[in-house]
């Protein structure tokens, strides 16, 4: 794990101005009252979670995470839950650190301070090969997609099964084909990834997320460049997977629309914090001033263009 330096705090630095600022930012009093006032709307302290809930209840949590890169605090003490056998949606305005949260929770990233725990397991602390196997728990769809362009559709989604199983080709073929079949793309198995369309290469990047059977699946934007249209049969595509395998589903977007339609419980991020977190009926029905004007599209409240 990385570690601050003890000399890190200087005059005029933004340790020094406060961990919300960026060095010689100029913040609207109303913005720097709400986020003075951000913990009183923390979902979970620890406390909370280790004496009101059994361990199973929560897939993961995140307790006190800092964060710096080049200097500015992009995670800064973010403490969340997220619930087991549920779709969870983390909101936030666009910079808030939502990228950087995913990359700790597979152990792309580490954090400066605090801790992360995945079914049981502090990511920081893991080994090696110990992150190699928990990473295989979890599948991934990023994006665009992040196919490789040199294989075929099939090939895409097999990859997984080739590098981390002994399967054998026979059993790689009847699974690759049920997952393009249960996403819809069972007649363009043997297309290049140039040849699909934006939506078919989303769900071509969900049938190789679900491909090893993991316990956590995280969707990076999933609605990125994609019409309404689209976004709302993708969101139907989640729940109907969600429905048929279970486990945790996390869906990182900025999209309200997609919170609506897939959001069991949601987790709001700002500056990298969690403002408020529960399901998503307390959610859409928030009395937190940021919570209200971002999950009702308002200019009004005090989230700025800053």
């Amino acid at each position: 794990m990385e570690e601050r330096g003890a000399g890190e705090v200087r005059p005029g630095s933004e340790a020094e101005l406060g961990e919300d600022l960026h060095p010689g930012e100029d913040v609207h009093p109303q913005t720097r009252a709400t986020l003075d006032a951000a913990a009183e709307f923390e979902y979970h302290s620890q406390v909370d979670w280790d004496s009101e809930h059994v361990d199973g209840k929560w897939s993961i949590r995140c307790y006190d995470v800092h964060k710096r890169l080049g200097g500015i605090p992009v995670l800064n003490g973010l403490n969340v839950a997220i619930p087991d056998e549920t779709v969870t949606v983390v909101l936030g305005p666009s910079g808030t650190g939502k990228s950087v949260l995913i990359k700790h929770l597979i152990g792309l990233m580490f954090p400066d301070s605090g801790d992360i725990i995945v079914h049981g397991q502090s990511v920081p602390k893991l080994a090696m090969p110990e992150l190699l196997a928990l990473r295989r728990r979890i599948g991934v769809l990023f994006q665009d997609g992040a196919l490789f362009g040199s294989m075929s559709l099939f090939d895409n989604v097999a990859f997984p099964l080739r590098q981390h199983t002994d399967m054998s080709e026979v059993q790689i073929r009847t699974l690759v084909r049920q997952r393009l079949t249960d996403v819809g793309l069972a007649d363009a198995m043997d297309f290049a990834p140039n040849q699909l369309s934006g939506g078919m290469r989303k769900r071509a990047g969900f049938a190789r997320a679900l491909v090893m059977e993991p316990d956590v699946v995280i969707f990076d934007e999933p609605d990125s460049g994609l019409d309404p249209v689209r976004t709302a049969l993708l969101c139907e595509l989640i729940k109907e997977m969600h429905g048929q395998f279970g486990g945790t589903y996390i869906v990182v977007t900025h999209d309200i629309a997609s919170a609506r339609r897939i959001g069991e419980f949601i987790a709001l991020l700002w500056r990298g914090r969690i403002v408020e977190a529960g399901d998503a009926e307390k959610m859409f029905s928030s009395e937190n001033p940021f919570v209200r004007q971002f999950l009702s599209g308002s200019a009004e409240g005090p989230l700025g263009m800053d």
